[in-house]
């Protein structure tokens, strides 16, 4: 499962380049929005879940070489979910100001509930 470890350092690199031009490029540009301060809050718990999510991949990634439990190749694909569906589509909705994304968002929430869910089953079974 080499691919988890390479996907979480693609992660970290994406999510650390997305956060600063959040807090740089970005606040500049959604200042005078009228919903630019929500955008920009949106923007910054997409970074923030993006790293940490980011890190949680790579713990999944190193494990599954450790061990046998199929638990934590599910773990780490359902962080990988979590941070498409839950972060991008609050970078999208920052970007766009298209509300409707938000739909997609809490499919991203429980595919990272699944995600520490399934670390736990690991950690527990193994």
């Amino acid at each position: 499962m080499r691919w988890l470890l390479g996907l979480s350092a693609a992660s970290g690199f994406s999510a650390v380049a997305l956060g600063a031009f959040g807090a740089h490029a970005l606040r500049d540009r959604l200042a005078a929005a009228t919903d630019g301060a929500s955008r920009l809050e949106w923007w910054h718990t997409a970074a923030n879940y993006h790293l940490a999510h980011a890190l949680a991949l790579g713990l999944a990634a190193v494990l599954v070489e450790r061990t046998t439990s199929a638990a934590l190749g599910v773990a780490g694909w359902a962080f990988v979910a979590g941070i498409v569906l839950f972060s991008g589509s609050l970078y999208v909705m920052a970007l766009t100001g298209v509300r409707a994304l938000g739909i997609v968002t809490p499919f991203g929430g429980l595919a990272f509930l699944i995600g520490w869910a399934s670390l736990l089953w690991a950690a527990l079974t193994t």
